[in-house]
C-alpha cells in the first residue's frame, strides 16, 4: 500500500468562520504482531426509490440474506440527504428484528456505537429503512449524487476472524413487502433533530432550516439564483437623462442604496499621463473641476446629490464605509483618501503621500480600489499598477500588514494589477480582481491567509472588476477586459462563490462595452456596470426575463406586429388575396387602446390641423403632374412605334406601371413615412402606398442613424485605465 488518501466532506462549514483550522486526520499504528480480528464495512443502500412529491412518507427498503462467517457491528453510520427523517438498521434471526442502529440522518454524519449485543452470522438477514417525506418537493426525487438528489445509506463497521476477514461487504437489494411488514414500529418514527444540529448536515451546505431561513431574508434574490431562467438584461432606458459623465472608474452604493458614481470629468489617463517611474505628468492643469462623485438614484438614473470638485486628478476606485463615509483612490496622488459625504468635500483622512509614488507602509504607487470590514472597519487597498500587494490598515489609518498573490500548488504567480477589491462579509473575506492575469483570488481578512482561485476560460486573460452578493450560497459579480493575448467578448459574469460556476453572462443590447471598469450590485438585484472608455454606466435587471418566457402573451402579439410592418414593406403584389391576407394579419396584430389614449384620438379627430389638411392635398398635386406626364410620354412612344399599345392599369398596380416605365434610375418615395412622422397620423396603412422602388430596395429613411452612431471598434491596446 503506497499511500493513504483521507477526503472529507462538509456539510457546515459555520465552525470555520473565525478561521479555526481543521485538525482532521488518522494515526496510524503498526505492529508485526498478528491481531486477532480485522474490521470492515457492511453497506446497505437503495439504488430505486423515488419519492413522490408531496407525499407525506416514503421508504426505502433494502434487506440481503448474510452468507459469510460472523461480523460482530460495533458502530454504524446513517446517510441521506435533506429528505431523510431516520434510518434504521436491523438483523433478523429466526423472524426476530435485532437493532444494530437507529439515527437521523440530518444529525453530524459520525458513527455512532452500535448494539454491542447484536452479532450476524450465516442464514441471517440484515435489513435497513430509510424513511423520507416529498413534501415541499414539486417533482420527483430520485436517489443520485448531487444535493437535489436523495441517497438511502446504512453502514455497518464491524470486526471479524482475521482468519475469514472480509474488508468490505455490501447490499443493493430491495426488501419485500412481506419481510417489512414486520419491522419495529420505531423505524416509522422521525426523531427529532434540534435547529443547532441541523446545520451539520453532510453534502448539504446548509439544512432545511437555514436554506428557509435565508428564502426569507432574502427571497427574490435566492429565487434567481436558483432559477435556471436567471438573466441579467440591459435596462436600456436608463438614465432617464445624460448624466454628463468622464471617465468612469468607480461605483459603490451608499448607505440608503443610492448609486454612487466615481468619474474624471475633463481628464483622461492618456499614454503621456505618466513618466517612467510613475510620476504624475499633468499636475500643472489642477484638480478636476467638474463634481467627481455624483449620488444617482438607481431606479430613474437623475443625480441626487454632486460632490468631490477641485479634489482629485485622475480617481479610479471607490467605496463606502458604514457612516456612509467615502474611501477613494487617485492614481494620480498616489493616496487613498476618506472623504465626507455631506457635500462639503471634507478630507478626513488621506493615506500615502501626494504625488510621490512608493512601495513601503507609507506610499502607494497608483493604488487601484478600496474595501471596508463591516464589522472592524478595516480598510484594504489594492496597490496597484506599480506594486502587487493588498494592505491592511486599521479604521484609523494604522498600517495592520500586506501580502501578495496566493496559491493553491507550488506554482507562485505574483499579481498583475490587482485592480479591484470586494469585501465577503458573511465569510471575513476579500477578494480580488487581478487584471492581467485574469483571475479572481480570494483571502481570509484576518490573516491574509489565500483561500481560493477563479480562473475561467470565458475570462479571455483579464478581470477588470467584481463585486459579491450573499444572495442564495454567494454570488460574484465581475467584468472582464480586453486582452492582448486572446480574444474574447467584453461582458459581465455572475459566478457561484462556492462551486465557482459560471451562472449566467450578460452584455448591453445596443452599445457594446468598450472598459467595463467597474461593477455594482443593488440590494434588489439589480447590476450597474460603469465603462472607463465609453464614459457611461449601463443599468441590468432580471425583470424583462418574465416578460420574454411568456410567450403566450405580450411578446407574441409584439413578434405579430414585427411580422406585419416586415411584409407590409415586401413588393406589392397584384394579386389581391395576398394583400388581404396581410390587412388581415394587420388587424390581428393591433394591440387593444386604453381608453383615454381612444379618447385622445377623437379629440384630435375631432379638431384636425388646417396646415396638415393642405399639405397632403399640395403633395399629391405635385406627384400626380409629373406623373401623368410620364405615362402621356411613354404611350405616345409606344404609339408612334408600333401605332398600339395596351396600358393595364389595375386597381393596385400603380407602383407596377412607374416600375415598368422607369428602368433602374427612379428614386423611392414612401408617403407613409412622411404622413407617419406627423402628429395626427398612423403609420397603420399608409406603407402600402410606397412606391416600387421602395418596397423593393431598402429605403434609406427606414434605418436608423443610430447604428452607426453607436458602433465603435474595440479600443487601441492601454495599459492605463
Amino acid at each position: 500500500m503506497s499511500h493513504f488518501v483521507l477526503q472529507i466532506h462538509y456539510g457546515d462549514i459555520s465552525a470555520f468562520r473565525d478561521h479555526h483550522r481543521d485538525c482532521s486526520g488518522f494515526t496510524l499504528r503498526m505492529t508485526s504482531k498478528p491481531q486477532p480480528f480485522i474490521a470492515g464495512i457492511y453497506l446497505l443502500m437503495s439504488v430505486d426509490t423515488v419519492i413522490l412529491p408531496g407525499k407525506k412518507v416514503t421508504n426505502a427498503d433494502i434487506a440481503c440474506d448474510y452468507t459469510s462467517y460472523p461480523i460482530y457491528p460495533f458502530a454504524f453510520r446513517t446517510h441521506t440527504h435533506h429528505l431523510g427523517k431516520v434510518v434504521s438498521g436491523y438483523r433478523i434471526r429466526d423472524g426476530k428484528w435485532s437493532l444494530i442502529g437507529r439515527q437521523s440522518p440530518q444529525l453530524p454524519q459520525a458513527f455512532y456505537p452500535a448494539n454491542k449485543e447484536v452479532n450476524v452470522k450465516y442464514g441471517d438477514t440484515i435489513a435497513a429503512r430509510c424513511l423520507f417525506t416529498g413534501v415541499g418537493r414539486t417533482s420527483k426525487t430520485y436517489i443520485g449524487g448531487t444535493a437535489d438528489d436523495e441517497m438511502c445509506n446504512f453502514y455497518i463497521m464491524y470486526y471479524m476472524d482475521s482468519k475469514h476477514a472480509i474488508p468490505y461487504m455490501n447490499c443493493m437489494e430491495s426488501g419485500s413487502k412481506e419481510l417489512f411488514q414486520h419491522i419495529p414500529a420505531e423505524a416509522n418514527v422521525p426523531i427529532a433533530v434540534s435547529p443547532g444540529h441541523m446545520n451539520s448536515m453532510m453534502h448539504m451546505v446548509h439544512s432545511t432550516d437555514h436554506q428557509e431561513n435565508r428564502l426569507l431574508l432574502d427571497t427574490n434574490r435566492a429565487e434567481q439564483v436558483l432559477d435556471q431562467d436567471y438573466h441579467l438584461e440591459q435596462v436600456s432606458a436608463w438614465p432617464q437623462s445624460s448624466l454628463q459623465l468622464g471617465q468612469v472608474s468607480g461605483l459603490t452604493l451608499d448607505s440608503d442604496s443610492n448609486l454612487v458614481i466615481f468619474h474624471r470629468g475633463d481628464h483622461h489617463w492618456g499614454a503621456d499621463s505618466f513618466n517612467s517611474q510613475a510620476r504624475y505628468q499633468q499636475r500643472s492643469i489642477g484638480p478636476i473641476q467638474q463634481s467627481t462623485i455624483l449620488v444617482v438614484d438607481p431606479a430613474k438614473g437623475n443625480i441626487l446629490k454632486a460632490s468631490g470638485r477641485d479634489m482629485f486628478y485622475l480617481p479610479h476606485g471607490i467605496t463606502t464605509d458604514k457612516k456612509n463615509n467615502y474611501w477613494v483612490t487617485d492614481v494620480a496622488l498616489h493616496q487613498v483618501l476618506k472623504v465626507s459625504s455631506d457635500g462639503r468635500d471634507r478630507m478626513l483622512l488621506a493615506l500615502g503621500e501626494a504625488f510621490i509614488p512608493g512601495s513601503d507602509n507609507n506610499h502607494f504607487c497608483q493604488p487601484t480600489d478600496v474595501a471596508v470590514d463591516t464589522e472592524t472597519g478595516n480598510i484594504f487597498v489594492s496597490d496597484g499598477y506599480c506594486n502587487a500587494r493588498i494592505l491592511k490598515f486599521s479604521a484609523d489609518g494604522k498600517y495592520l500588514s500586506e501580502w501578495g498573490a496566493g496559491s493553491s500548488d507550488r506554482r507562485h504567480i505574483p499579481f498583475r494589477i490587482p485592480h479591484s477589491l470586494v469585501f465577503l462579509p458573511d465569510r471575513q473575506e476579500v477578494c480580488v480582481a487581478d487584471r492581467e492575469n485574469g483571475r479572481i483570488q480570494c483571502f481570509i481578512a484576518k490573516t491574509g491567509e489565500f483561500v481560493k482561485e477563479i480562473k475561467k476560460e470565458e475570462f479571455g486573460g483579464e478581470v477588470f472588476a467584481l463585486t459579491y452578493s450573499p444572495a442564495g450560497d454567494g454570488l460574484i459579480f465581475a467584468v472582464n477586459g480586453e486582452s492582448p493575448y486572446r480574444s474574447a467578448p467584453l461582458r459581465g459574469f455572475v459566478i457561484d462563490y462556492s462551486t465557482m460556476d459560471i451562472l449566467d453572462t450578460f452584455n448591453p443590447e445596443k452599445k457594446e462595452f468598450k472598459m467595463p471598469h467597474d461593477i455594482v450590485e443593488t440590494s434588489d438585484g439589480s447590476v450597474f456596470v460603469g465603462d472607463a472608455d465609453s464614459k457611461s454606466v449601463f443599468k441590468f435587471t432580471t425583470e424583462k426575463l418574465h416578460r420574454s418566457v411568456k410567450k403566450a402573451g405580450i411578446e407574441v402579439q409584439e413578434l405579430e406586429e414585427m411580422e406585419t410592418f416586415v411584409q407590409t414593406k415586401v413588393r406589392p403584389e397584384h394579386n389581391m388575396s395576398k394583400t388581404a391576407a396581410i390587412q388581415e394579419k394587420q388587424t390581428v396584430a393591433q394591440q387593444p387602446q386604453p381608453q383615454e389614449e381612444k379618447d385622445e384620438e377623437k379629440k384630435s379627430a375631432a379638431k384636425p390641423n388646417k396646415e396638415w389638411g393642405v399639405l397632403p392635398a399640395i403633395i399629391t398635386t405635385l406627384l400626380l403632374i409629373p406623373l401623368l406626364v410620364v405615362i402621356s410620354i411613354g404611350v405616345f412612344i409606344c404609339w408612334r412605334k408600333n401605332n398600339r399599345c395596351e396600358v393595364k392599369t389595375e386597381p393596385s398596380s400603380v407602383g407596377g406601371i412607374l416600375g415598368k416605365i422607369r428602368g433602374k434610375a427612379v428614386g423611392s418615395l414612401n408617403l407613409g413615412n412622411f404622413f407617419a412622422s406627423h402628429k395626427g397620423y398612423s403609420r397603420q396603412g399608409f406603407d402600402q402606398l410606397s412606391t416600387e422602388g421602395s418596397d423593393q430596395e431598402r429605403n434609406d429613411e427606414d434605418s436608423s442613424d443610430s447604428e452607426n452612431e453607436e458602433y465603435s471598434a474595440l479600443p487601441p491596446l492601454q495599459s492605463s485605465s
